[in-house]
């Protein structure tokens, strides 16, 4: 396709040759070797055909490419012939204009680049062609010049700051100026390497014109870090923390307002409370414009603005391609004379207007300097006295609205042109549109200034009231500091919280994750977060989770140039956050707050918080046992840890932070605490509280003076409370010390009865013989016992008394009793004729098996005698009834 375009683009572009030579009767070849186009047109064509039927006859892709691949030489001439292909290409591209880099890639995404590559680059050369062919049929010949390769016009926004229609041809040229492209990065010529450290600003000041009180001695010496070579490797605001640190120097000086105490007792003249006369603006043609980018000439400008009583200033900022933002521009208008500063070119020796900035003998007016204050101080370390906002007066004044295009329209009867207001003003050098839109700004401020007084003074009557409360806002947004975005945890929260979505916890992780990376890689690069990831893009990747990087390109258009190249490691981030939990919006979040899921009180309360009118329905079906429950806290965002295992509660359990009759915990190490709390802390302590007298006594809002005074009645009340809890701590000491003596006492008597118990219980064991002392003796009087008369029953046993006669006469060596509390049976106690074969009692229970049996002990009973009455010598049986199958009539053993 490219080979083809480039013949077309030669062909058309030296059939323009031909055109243009229509003139001359001499014929000369086109190229050589050919004639005229349609000879060169046809060998092109040949010639592409021929290159598509090679490729065609290459080994197609598959096992058949595999198998030649496997042979050396076809690798090498595969990867020869590649580089050559590559090689052409780039030649081609370099011709027409596009990037020719297609060698020198990542082997990671070489594929993906080169592919890129080819289709812008054939979009340019086919784009190029139609052009050409165009002028060729003698279409569109009447066209402006084409712009260069790659640039797009950008569209016309029409918003609020543009919504003109009616504008000429040359203004909407003025609209490529608001996407300027290939700006030379002018953080590069900075003297002063931009902190974007996640460290508090520290105020650039190091001198003090105008002063009432000195400068600290900190910024005074602040020069003296730059001969610190061990600091080099950190970033400056935390160079100078530690540098803090070391020398033992106070830390509020460093964050504090350096024109604090002037502002404080700055004082209102009587000239500026009473009714001007407006002093009328000279036409912008007959007023001169000096643009200063020169020390010298800054230096002659500070010098005249000194002489003056007032002037007006703006600025210009450009916050797209920067993490802090930059103050590209600053216009300071006299009544006489306009002045366009290149703070860019002049960054770091701005400080030189300092001396009329804080002279408070002459106003400086702007219109809404809220920002204006804080970027001044963040660049270049300025600070301003006797400031009037001309925006506050509008605001007083009750206006329709409080632009300073409606100021404009309503005192001067000008209509600027807001157009340039979103324009990138870091272009060097400036086009004349751009000048004329700055001086704008500033040229007719001082007659505004003028008016608004005047109408001020005539709004209330002639009082000076409502005039002197505009000096003291506009004082008041002098006195504002320049806070640097510091990153923590937490901070996402507060941007979804401004988004307004609702996350499940693989989505808050991941939004949390792509914050932190958007963050750091603004820092690193020294680019705005909108630039690296803008917010919706980064909201529609947390939602959609894309499994693959084609994914997360897929939900950015366009694709932000940093995503581009860093889209692996945010395929990563997004991996981590699809391997989270899946939980509910509502339960992670309340497991992150550490709050419990709200429950109906067991008891009723009557206030604001009171949970025990609400519906069953309104409840969360949760129990206690669910969430891991922490202690709520309702007045402030830093809330206890307190493990989940330690306090479970079913209800909301919060301690108030501001308190009457509670006793409030003190820390004792004052020293960790910042400078602000310990001055609130101060302020607290130097008030007395007036139920101090109905509590014990406590440091916390007791001023440490009335305290140590005998004469007040704090020193009384909290001696009194001294005495009361001395007494009652002996008091309890005392009835310890008694229970003690009392537990010792019962101690010794349990233990004194379990001795004696023992000793009685050892001597009781004594004369008493063992089971097996008793088995002993038995064995040795079985020779007697076997020469007694078998068949008689009640001989059979030996009589216990003898037995124990015998055991008695006879000497035994006794066993030591066991030390356990086993008390061993007494034989010698026991009825031993139990065992001698006695009837038991008949059963009253009906036994079926047992009636016949007892039918034939009536019926031997009658007339003949029983074997079985002699006793139990033997077994007879009964001739021709044999019971044998009876269990009941086995022979006992």
């Amino acid at each position: 396709m490219m080979a083809s375009s480039k013949t077309n683009n030669s062909a058309n572009s030296s059939l323009q040759d031909t055109a243009s030579d229509t003139t001359d009767e001499e014929k000369t070849e086109l190229c050589p070797g050919f004639k005229d186009v349609d000879a060169f047109v046809k060998y092109g064509l040949g010639a592409v055909l021929s290159a598509t039927k090679a490729s065609a006859a290459l080994p197609q892709a598959g096992d058949e490419y595999d198998f030649y691949r496997s042979f050396p030489g076809f690798q090498e001439f595969c990867e020869s012939q590649g580089d050559r292909l590559l090689h052409c290409m780039s030649q081609i591209m370099q011709h027409h204009g596009c990037r020719s880099h297609m060698r020198d890639r990542n082997k990671l995404t070489a594929l993906e680049e080169r592919f890129d590559l080819v289709v812008d680059s054939n979009d340019v050369i086919l784009e190029r062609v139609g052009i050409l062919l165009d002028e060729a049929d003698g279409v569109n010949r009447s066209q402006q010049p084409v712009m260069p390769a790659g640039f797009q016009p950008p569209k016309i926004v029409v918003s609020s700051w543009n919504r003109k229609g009616t504008g000429s041809g040359s203004r909407s040229e003025m609209f490529r100026l608001l996407h300027a492209k290939n700006v030379a990065r002018p953080q590069l010529k900075f003297k002063e390497k931009v902190d974007n450290s996640n460290t508090p600003f520290i105020p650039k000041i190091f001198i003090k014109p105008n002063a009432q009180k000195p400068l600290p001695c900190y910024f005074t010496n602040k020069q003296i870090r730059k001969q610190r070579p061990e600091d080099l490797d950190v970033p400056a605001a935390l160079a100078d923390f530690i540098h803090q640190q070391r020398t033992q120097e106070h830390v509020e000086d460093m964050f504090a307002h350096p024109y604090q105490y002037e502002l404080d007792h700055l004082t209102i003249p009587e000239s500026l409370l009473s009714k001007p006369e407006p002093q009328m603006y000279k036409p912008v043609t007959e007023t001169k414009c000096s643009f200063i980018d020169t020390l010298e000439d800054l230096v002659a400008l500070n010098e005249k603005l000194c002489k003056l009583s007032e002037f007006a200033v703006d600025l210009e900022h450009h916050s797209y391609r920067s993490f802090l933002g930059l103050t590209s521009l600053m216009q300071i208008s006299t009544r006489e004379e306009d002045f366009i500063i290149d703070t860019l070119e002049l960054r770091s020796e701005m400080y030189v207007l300092n001396e009329a900035f804080t002279d408070p003998a002459i106003v400086k007016v702007f219109h809404g300097a809220d920002s204006d204050i804080e970027w001044l101080q963040r660049d270049f370390g300025l600070y301003v006295v006797r400031l009037f906002d001309t925006h506050q007066a509008s605001r007083a004044l009750n206006l329709a609205r409080h632009s300073l295009d409606h100021l404009l329209t309503h005192f001067c009867n000008v209509s600027s042109d807001k157009r340039y207001q979103l324009a990138d003003w870091r272009i060097r050098p400036l086009p004349d549109e751009m000048v004329q839109y700055a001086r704008t700004d500033t040229h007719y401020l001082l007659y505004i200034y003028d008016c608004v007084r005047a109408q001020l003074l005539d709004f209330n009557h002639g009082q000076p009231g409502l005039l002197q409360s505009v000096w003291n806002k506009s004082k008041d947004i002098s006195l504002k500091k320049y806070v640097k975005p510091i990153f923590t945890e937490e901070s996402y929260l507060e941007l979804q919280r401004k988004q307004k979505r609702s996350f499940n916890t693989q989505q808050l992780t991941a939004f949390r994750l792509l914050f932190a990376w958007r963050d750091k890689l603004a820092r690193q690069e020294d680019e705005s977060t909108g630039y690296v990831l803008p917010t919706h893009m980064m909201i529609k990747i947390s939602e959609e989770l894309p499994k693959e990087p084609q994914g997360i390109i897929a939900c950015c258009n366009p694709v932000p140039p940093l995503v581009r190249q860093q889209v692996n490691e945010l395929h990563l981030l997004v991996q981590q956050a699809r391997e989270m939990p899946l939980l509910k919006a509502e339960i992670a979040a309340q497991k992150k707050k550490g709050l419990t899921p709200i429950k109906k009180p067991e008891v009723t309360l009557f206030g604001p918080h009171d949970t025990s009118r609400v519906s069953e329905s309104e409840l969360h079906p949760f129990s206690p046992d669910e969430l891991p429950v922490k202690q709520g806290v309702l007045f402030s965002d830093d809330e206890p840890k307190i493990d989940a295992d330690v306090q479970k509660t079913s209800g909301l359990v919060a301690a108030a932070k501001i308190t009457l009759f509670e006793e409030v915990k003190t820390r004792n190490d004052q020293e960790s605490l910042p400078v602000a709390q310990m001055k609130a802390r101060r302020i607290i302590e130097s008030f007395e509280n007036p139920f101090r007298m109905y509590l014990p006594s406590s440091d916390v809002h007791i001023s440490k003076n009335a305290k140590f005074d005998p004469s007040s009645k704090i020193f009384e009340i909290s001696k009194r409370w001294k005495l009361q809890s001395i007494e009652q701590q002996q008091k309890e000491i005392e009835t310890k010390r008694k229970v003690k003596e009392e537990a010792k006492d019962h101690a010794k008597k349990v233990a004194e009865e379990r001795n004696k118990a023992k000793q009685s219980y050892q001597e009781s064991l004594q004369n008493v013989a063992t089971v097996r002392q008793q088995a002993a003796e038995s064995a040795k009087g079985s020779a007697k016992k076997r020469e007694r008369v078998a068949s008689e029953v009640g001989e059979s046993t030996p009589k216990p008394s003898k037995k124990l006669m015998k055991s008695a006469e006879k000497p035994q060596k006794t066993e030591a009793p066991p030390q356990d509390s086993f008390k061993p049976f007494d034989y010698s106690q026991s009825d031993l004729k139990v065992f001698a074969g006695a009837k038991s009692k008949e059963s009253t229970q009906f036994d079926p098996n047992q009636q016949a049996h007892d039918f034939k002990k009536k019926k031997i009973s009658k007339g003949q005698k029983s074997n079985s009455g002699a006793g139990g010598r033997s077994m007879s049986f009964l001739a021709g009834k044999s019971d044998r199958g009876f269990r009941h009539n086995w022979p006992k053993r």
